[in-house]
């Protein structure tokens, strides 16, 4: 009988628990409000409650989860001022890693972001927003990659995830993927160009239009 790769308790276990919960609440099969009961989670994933209660708690510290008192845990709901509060704390570490993208960045990373700008033009085309949502999310992620600004990528993963089902609805409303693409076209440009100024002046008009349509 083969092995369930699983680990069931310990340091392992809360691990795990925490990147499939994680996974679980971005991807959107947990819904904003969803009660997260501990004896059905730990079943799930195989582990013990010990492991699920470490990992809700570093849920609720990345603001993912809520912890309610005598009620247990549930997904954390984020309202759209938070979600506007949360995007402006975004604008200077965002600003700041595209500006140093722009002079740390090589070759082959600049046209990954070039090859990146063509697929976001391909899926506004096709009338695809969730694959521009995807490719939304990943040319951020390679910028950030391509800064080497570790500590600003550490602040922007924790802010950024709350963001999740925001960003979703966004790329869903009529018009706005045409208007992000060409503000990301812009970023890219500028990085590409290897003009961190422009970088970083690309980066807070694009927020600030993400914060326009928020609040819309």
């Amino acid at each position: 009988m083969e092995e369930d790769p699983r680990p069931g308790t310990g340091e392992q276990a809360r691990q795990h628990a925490l990147v499939q919960l994680r996974q679980a609440i971005l991807r959107g099969d947990m819904a904003p409000s969803q009660r997260l009961v501990e004896n059905e989670l730990a079943k799930r994933f195989g582990v013990t409650r010990a492991g699920i209660r470490a990992a809700l708690a570093d849920l609720a510290s990345e603001g993912l989860v809520e912890r309610i008192r005598n009620r247990g845990s549930r997904v954390r709901v984020v309202t759209v001022e938070e979600a506007v509060a949360i995007t402006e704390c975004r604008m200077a570490p965002e600003a700041l890693c595209a500006a140093k993208a722009a002079i740390a960045a090589d070759d082959d990373q600049l046209a990954q972001l070039t090859d990146l700008g063509t697929e976001m033009s391909k899926a506004v085309a096709n009338s695809e927003p969730v694959t521009y949502s995807e490719l939304n999310h990943e040319l951020h992620d390679r910028i950030r990659q391509f800064s080497g600004q570790r500590v600003a990528v550490g602040l922007l993963d924790r802010l950024n995830a709350q963001l999740v089902r925001h960003r979703f609805q966004l790329a869903l409303r009529p018009g706005r993927p045409q208007q992000s693409l060409s503000e990301h076209l812009t970023m890219i440009e500028a990085i590409t160009a290897r003009d961190p100024r422009a970088a970083e002046a690309a980066v807070h008009a694009h927020l600030r239009s993400v914060i326009d349509a928020l609040r819309s």
